[in-house]
């Protein structure tokens, strides 16, 4: 998926990118930067949503599935339409002595990948 020309960029107060807002019918839809279409609402609905989300579920930790039953946590470094770059998680390692392995996906957020909390259930 791309960026289409229909999509409206949403920004918060500090000019910061939180997703976009896309016409559906007569109702409007939200895409968040991880590429995650919600239900269409209506055009406030849909800015108080994104606004509400902002973007600190980026900060969040992930699992990301290399097979059906095998999964590494890691964390977003980097995300835009062109792809979504994970990093193996260092669990707060100060020192960073290890150079961790990182994981290019594509954009929207693939199914492999998952926040953190649904596979600790």
């Amino acid at each position: 998926m791309t960026v289409h020309s229909d999509w409206i960029e949403h920004r918060r107060g500090d000019n910061e990118l939180i997703g976009w807002i896309v016409p559906e019918g007569e109702d409007f839809a939200t895409i968040d930067l991880l590429g995650r279409r919600g239900e269409p609402v209506d055009w406030l609905a849909a800015e108080e949503y994104l606004e509400d989300l902002g973007i600190g579920y980026l900060a969040d930790r992930y699992a990301f599935f290399t097979a059906p039953d095998q999964w590494s946590r890691v964390k977003i470094v980097e995300v835009s339409p062109d792809g979504i770059t994970v990093q193996e998680d260092d669990y707060g390692d100060a020192i960073g002595g290890v150079p961790l392995p990182s994981h290019r996906l594509p954009w929207p957020m693939p199914s492999t990948l998952v926040p953190l909390a649904e596979v600790q259930r």
